[in-house]
């Protein structure tokens, strides 16, 4: 099967049989939006529910959920940077009008990467090599950038400004006080999320792959950036984990490096870790949803690639028949970041108290502030000078007075008379830091398209959907081998009144020949099928079939649930 006629039988299956479709088909669509249908609905929530496992549940002793809310005011996204950096190069045709991300347009025209240029660099290749319209040819104008923020008002006032969130972690960051707090101050503590989130992409294409609204499934997980983790990767140090490193990119090589996780956290490869052991877990987790491990590896990111708010990056990408390797996750070690900029424009001190064994004694440079000659100077920005002197630190302070007399805060300048710089004793009970935060984050869209295309497979001449069991949007279809038999139809439908109130997902099927209703259950995925027929009536047992193998096994009524549990679970297989 070529690529490009599985990428075409996927979609034509989601459509068909109700996975997803492009939103407002009967206006004629809107770039970057998907409805998704029953079984995409319910195999989405499944898949959900998975991370929630692997990344929440499994690691409950550190990691919470919280839900924080989808629109933000502009100060938010002012602090995280999004404002000033979330953007991406477009470039518009001068004759037709058309809007085009140029850095695609750069890649797909010359066969280089692009991503990260700046629109300088981008304007010199379109020129140099006359890169034209894709759509009529037309010359393409200046290159600038466009912010993919959402953007809104809250409330009737215009001026009342917001933003969609693009991602959920700036929710995670504002709650890590209270967070932090309820958990009991305990240390390190991870925060998740799952939840839906908005980019205005400037050509949303490669279907799920890349939208304008989705769910992202994400957590920030808090750090003391002084303590020796190193014993949290000694269980899995041997396990191995594919990286491409920013050199091997350099070097122009495109396959992957096979290291163990030890070796990658003490040849720096990973610079911490907590993001070697996420990363670790990803690679497994996406295991679990069918995807080998030689068909997915870990693409550092270069410096001019990364977000702004990352010290280093990994994307996780998996092979795809259509389009070759894509990101599914992002790996980012963000440091203190976000909750340094969130101090800073908020006057709140979002540090972590860490108390000593032993109280030290130690001298310290102090800010003195002379609050007086600040209040009758500048009147209504003192709350917010105090605010940011209490963010610096004494030895900034210092130097920035040594050097040029004065220190600036709050847009202000405050000299001598304003501050001074001490040396005093003090004794310390403990010590305050910024955690460091490291992050994994996965779209849950694009997992699901994923999914599907390592699940799709066919068999002589049938469509067979390979989705793990556990995560199979129906687990059993209900097959009366006749429809015409009053016995067997009404045996059929007492078993599944039974495993329906069990808690079963599933569905009745008694349309057509036994082997077209098995037809149908292959295609959409559902692992088993329980087949009643004339020796049910007999000796009470049924027969369960299942979808990958086409293999039967006769069980009595009265076991059915409990075997149906351990086949869906992984425990047992059909004999």
């Amino acid at each position: 099967m070529s690529s490009k006629d599985r990428y075409l039988k996927v979609v034509e299956l989601a459509r068909r049989r109700g996975f997803f479709w492009p939103s407002y088909e009967i206006y004629g669509g809107v770039a970057g939006f998907y409805d998704m249908g029953p079984l995409g609905t319910a195999l989405k929530r499944k898949l959900e529910s998975f991370w929630r496992e692997w990344f929440v549940r499994r690691h409950q002793d550190m990691v919470v959920e919280i839900e924080t809310p989808i629109i933000g005011p502009a100060r938010v996204y002012e602090a995280s940077g999004h404002v000033e950096s979330f953007t991406d190069p477009i470039v518009q045709c001068t004759r037709c009008g058309r809007l085009f991300r140029a850095d695609h347009l750069v890649e797909e025209a010359l066969g280089i990467k692009a991503e990260g240029m700046d629109p300088r660099e981008l304007n010199t290749l379109i020129k140099e090599h006359n890169i034209r319209c894709p759509v009529c040819g037309g010359k393409l104008g200046d290159v600038r950038l466009f912010n993919l923020l959402f953007k809104t008002t809250i409330g009737p006032y215009t001026s009342n400004t917001g933003y969609l969130r693009p991602e959920a972690a700036q929710g995670m960051f504002l709650a890590f006080k209270r967070v932090h707090g309820v958990m009991r101050n305990k240390m390190p503590l991870g925060i998740a999320q799952v939840g839906r989130v908005a980019r205005n992409e400037i050509s949303p294409r490669q279907l799920l792959l890349r939208v304008r609204e989705f769910t992202i499934m994400e957590m920030e997980f808090f750090f003391d950036p002084d303590e020796d983790y190193s014993s949290i990767v000694e269980p899995i140090a041997s396990e191995k984990i594919r990286i491409r490193t920013g050199e091997d990119k350099r070097r122009g090589l495109e396959k992957p490096g096979e290291y163990s996780v030890g070796e990658a956290v003490q040849e720096k490869i990973i610079m911490h870790p907590w993001l070697a052991y996420w990363m670790y877990e990803a690679s497994r987790f996406l295991e679990k949803l069918g995807v080998p491990l030689h068909k997915q590896f870990f693409d550092e990111k270069l410096p001019e690639e990364r977000a702004h708010y990352a010290s280093q990056t990994f994307d996780q990408v998996v092979w795809t028949e259509r389009w070759g390797w894509v990101e599914v996750s992002g790996h980012a070690y963000r440091g203190s970041y976000d909750l340094s900029r969130h101090m800073k424009y908020s006057g709140q001190d979002l540090t972590v108290f860490k108390p000593y064994t032993t109280p030290l004694k130690r001298r310290r440079l102090r800010i003195r502030v002379n609050k007086a000659s600040i209040g009758a100077e500048f009147r209504e920005k003192t709350p917010k000078i105090l605010a940011e002197l209490a963010s610096m630190q004494p030895e900034e302070a210092e130097a920035a007075l040594k050097e040029k007399g004065y220190i600036e805060v709050a847009g202000v300048r405050l000299t001598d008379k304003h501050v001074s710089i001490v040396e005093e004793e003090v004794v310390e009970t403990g010590k305050r830091y910024i955690p460091h935060v490291v992050e994994p984050s996965f779209g849950a869209e694009r997992l699901l398209y994923i999914l599907l295309e390592y699940a799709y497979s066919e068999k002589d001449g049938r469509t067979v959907l390979k989705i793990p069991a556990f995560l199979a949007p129906i687990q059993v279809v209900i097959l009366p081998l006749v429809s015409n038999h009053e016995g067997i139809v009404r045996k059929a439908l007492e078993i599944k009144e039974m495993l329906s109130n069990m808690g079963f997902t599933l569905y009745y099927d008694d349309s057509g020949s036994i082997g077209a209703r098995y037809a149908r259950a292959d295609e959409i995925g559902v692992p088993y099928a329980v087949t009643i027929d004339h020796r049910s009536l007999e000796d009470n047992t049924v027969t369960i079939r299942y979808r990958d193998t086409w293999m039967q096994e006769r069980v009595p009524v009265d076991m059915l649930p409990s075997r149906l549990r351990s086949l869906l679970a992984g425990k047992e297989h059909l004999s």
